[in-house]
C-alpha cells in the first residue's frame, strides 16, 4: 500500500509520527552536545584545580588566547557547567515529552488500522453473506 493509497486520517497521523520522530533526532543531537561540552568543561575545572593561582591562565577570545585570572576563569566555567546542566534537563524533559508523544501516535495508527481492518473484514462478510 503506497502512501497515496493510503486515508487521509491516517497519512495525516503517519506525517505526525515522522515530525515526531525528526523531532526527537533533533533533540538527540543537542543533547549529546550539551553533555560532550559539560565533559569538557569539567576536564578544564579538573586541570585548574591542579594549578596554583600563580600559574599563567590563558582563555580563548574567538580565535585569540588571552591571559586571564585563574579564580575569574574557575568562575566563568563554573557557570557556564551550570548552564550546560540546566539546558541538558530541558532538553531531557523535550526527550522525554517527545518519546511519550510518538507513543500515543503509534498507537493511535495501529489502533486506527486494526479500526479499517476491522471495517473491511466487516464488509468482506457482510458481502458474502449477502450472495449466499
Amino acid at each position: 500500500m503506497s502512501e497515496q493509497e493510503l486515508p487521509p486520517w491516517l497519512r495525516e497521523q503517519v506525517s505526525r509520527l515522522q515530525q515526531l520522530q525528526q523531532n526527537l533526532q533533533a533533540i538527540m543531537m543537542q543533547k549529546q552536545q550539551v553533555e560532550i561540552e559539560t565533559v569538557e568543561i569539567g576536564r578544564a575545572l579538573d586541570e585548574l584545580k591542579k594549578i596554583s593561582s600563580d600559574d599563567i591562565v590563558y582563555k580563548n577570545a574567538g580565535p585569540l588566547l588571552i591571559r586571564a585570572n585563574k579564580d575569574e576563569v574557575s568562575k566563568e566555567l563554573e557557570e557556564k557547567k551550570e548552564l550546560s546542566n540546566t539546558r541538558l534537563m530541558v532538553l531531557t524533559k523535550q526527550e522525554t515529552r517527545v518519546k511519550d508523544n510518538l507513543k500515543e501516535v503509534e498507537i493511535k495508527i495501529n489502533q486506527m488500522i486494526a479500526g479499517a481492518q476491522g471495517t473491511m473484514g466487516s464488509s468482506v462478510s457482510n458481502s458474502k453473506i449477502q450472495k449466499e
